[in-house]
């Protein structure tokens, strides 16, 4: 298989770093294959980074869920999992693609991989990882990982089950890792030469505290605990006998504050924080002498909750709409030095109330985000000295890809944020397609999109909104919808869908489109079948399922448990009846494009089938009123398999077109 280029990748996701900060490890994809591991060189010297491709032999796709982990001499541990069966295989470049070394297989119900700190030499019996894994039982299990041939070397079992990982020292000997017990998260050290924990953390007599960064050096720490009240950072030294520190600057209402890498120099520890709130990220420096957040002026989008800060400077993913996600470098101090980006004049208010959001960030946040100029011109991205992107094509990838812009639309129970597509003119766009996310506990981001960009291409304008339900609002917004699947998020999107309709009747155009993932698929759905015929010009569907009743009936337990957890077995008690696809088919008039992988471990493609065979029943054509596809050997990330081009480009004419056949 030859080595795919660069202007190929599209996605790239689960970036991981070495140890020394020498390399990182991403799964990538490209337009024309499935999932593949990408290697990158980081030079020390401050230099691009630089990615390498490792694709399988035998033109096989690498599983959307495997595990990373960055080896110093540029290797990539991969961790594959099937059921209860995880195999370790180191992937190293063989030339025109990768060359594989089995290290092992586990059976566990679940596993996951860690670094280890040491550098890994020339000795392949040096560990290079370490593995934790859990079943049935309360416990978890720990084993070396060697790249010597060696079977996984098992040098722990200890009660309870445990999540985190973060180094107290530099040789791989103790491990802070978050246990779970009674309901509480307390911070424990795994000592993994006696095979036995001892407790870190237990700052309240009810709290649940977490180790999120340390500095084996300083001793220097960061914790996330509501011991204060309320979940939020602090910081000390450990073994100082002073008391933790929770800052009030760390501690921001209704946004996500992320330490994603820390510095310890002359001047004392220096903090990366991400800040997230919606569809955007922001960057800030925290230092404990400083007693604030400064923020760090980079470029509007989504950064990717991992760094690295080294000699050659702070390293962290990014995407935005129009950029596939790269490796960003950063010279903090001179983007201090910069200080914000200049503000631009955001989008002119349209008759739907809309206002420009700048990504949710108040505040001294604004002045970070970069929003779309007014008149429908494409922004012209300023980059701050100090801010470089690696591994990516220039802005727009020469035109190629299409920007979108952060609004708030007017809801009916107060204002939700939009990524939109179109520019400033989407409202009059010849046509214009309503996106709902899947989930329910996700968003949409100001980040990179394949489907979205297809729609764009084919000259669709889009809102993709978050309506209640969606993930980085606040704990209001997410749980609106718990125990009510398809209750306060159909409300809102019925109310965006007459809103839209409305003004777009008056201006001659046809209504929008539907579109949907997963849960967004079965939102769409009931939306489709309780809208107003003329507020809905078609709908394409992927993934769905027909109520939460019925994936609870037909999923795997994990989904089930899942579905549980979230309510989602629960009835709606409205006027507008029950939460069933199926009780309601026949209502479905618009036309009907349904898209489902019948290898769906998530969403099995027995409710799409379900589906197909209740509109046949009724006396609706296949091929004329709604075409059926299943997508062979595809799982529940259809859109992102392997072939998944010819699919974005399906769904992209039907939604402009609506010819189903």
């Amino acid at each position: 298989m030859a080595t795919r280029t660069m202007t190929q990748t599209l996605r790239r996701l689960s970036f991981t770093f070495a140890a020394d900060g020498s390399h990182a490890a991403c799964l990538a994809s490209s337009a024309d294959s499935g999932w593949y591991v990408e290697s990158w060189r980081l030079p020390q010297d401050g230099g691009p980074a630089a990615p390498t491709a490792l694709p399988l032999p035998g033109n096989r796709a690498e599983s959307l869920r495997s595990q990373l982990v960055a080896l110093p001499d540029g290797s990539v541990l991969t961790c594959r999992h099937d059921g209860e069966r995880h195999d370790l295989v180191r992937l190293s470049c063989g030339g025109n693609g990768a060359l594989e070394q089995q290290l092992g297989s586990l059976r566990m119900t679940g596993l996951r991989v860690l670094p280890l700190p040491a550098q890994a030499g020339a000795d392949p019996r040096t560990p290079v990882a370490v593995a934790l894994g859990s079943d049935t039982r309360p416990a978890t299990t720990a084993w070396l990982v060697r790249t010597d041939g060696s079977e996984p070397e098992q040098v722990a079992e200890i009660p309870g089950l445990h999540g985190g990982g973060t180094w107290l020292d530099r040789t791989g000997t103790l491990l802070a890792l978050d246990r779970v017990n009674a309901g509480l998260v307390r911070s424990v050290v795994l000592d993994l030469r006696a095979g036995r924990t001892s407790p870190l953390l237990e700052i309240g007599p009810q709290s649940n505290d977490r180790l999120v960064l340390f500095d084996p050096d300083s001793r220097f720490a960061m914790v996330r605990s509501d011991a204060p009240g309320t979940d939020r950072l602090g910081w000390g030294v450990l073994g100082a006998g002073e008391p933790l520190r929770f800052p009030e600057c760390l501690h921001v209402a209704g946004m996500f504050l992320r330490p994603v890498a820390l510095r310890v120099a002359a001047g004392g520890p220096r903090v990366a924080v991400q800040i997230d709130h919606g569809a955007g990220s922001a960057l800030a420096l925290w230092r404990p002498s400083a007693g604030r957040l400064d923020p760090l002026p980079v470029p509007p989008g989504r950064l990717g909750a991992v760094g690295h800060w080294g000699e050659a400077g702070l390293r962290v993913p990014y995407s935005s709409p129009d950029h596939p996600t790269a490796l960003a470098t950063l010279d903090v101090d001179t983007l201090l030095t910069h200080g914000p980006l200049p503000p631009v004049s955001g989008p002119t208010p349209l008759p739907l109330q809309l206002a420009p959001l700048a990504s949710g960030l108040p505040g001294p946040w604004r002045d970070t985000i970069l929003p779309w100029q007014p008149g429908g011109v494409r922004p012209v991205r300023t980059e701050p000295p100090g801010w470089r992107l690696d591994g990516s094509t220039p802005p727009g990838d020469g035109g190629r890809w299409h920007p979108a812009q952060s609004l708030e639309l007017a809801g009916p129970a107060g204002p939700l944020e939009a990524v939109v597509y179109g520019g400033d003119a989407w409202l009059s766009s010849p046509h214009l397609v309503l996106a709902l996310h899947g989930g329910p506990a996700d968003a949409w981001r100001l980040e990179f999109d394949p489907t979205l960009q297809r729609m764009a291409a084919e000259g669709l304008a889009v809102v993709a909104p978050n309506q209640r339900g969606s993930t980085g609002y606040g704990v209001a917004h997410a749980l609106a919808i718990r125990g009510a699947w398809g209750g306060p998020d159909l409300d809102d999107v019925l109310y965006l869908l007459d809103g839209i309709a409305g003004q777009r009747a008056a201006l001659g155009l046809e209504p929008p489109a539907l579109f949907g993932v997963s849960y967004g698929a079965f939102l769409a759905l009931l939306a489709a079948s309780h809208a107003p015929a003329e507020q809905v010009a078609r709908c394409a569907v992927v993934a769905p399922f027909l109520s939460g009743a019925r994936l609870l009936a037909e999923a795997a337990p994990p989904v089930r448990a899942l579905t549980t957890r979230l309510g989602g077995g629960e009835q709606v008690a409205d006027a507008r009846g029950p939460r069933d696809v199926l009780q309601l088919a026949h209502r479905l008039s618009a036309p009907l494009l349904v898209v489902h992988g019948n290898r769906d471990e998530v969403v099995p493609v027995s409710q799409s089938r379900s589906l197909r065979h209740e509109l046949l029943r009724i006396g609706r054509v296949e091929g004329e009123d709604f075409r059926y596809v299943e997508a062979a050997g595809s799982g529940h990330e259809v859109l992102a398999d392997e072939g998944a081009a010819v699919l974005h480009e399906l769904l992209a004419t039907f939604l402009r077109t609506g010819r189903p056949g």
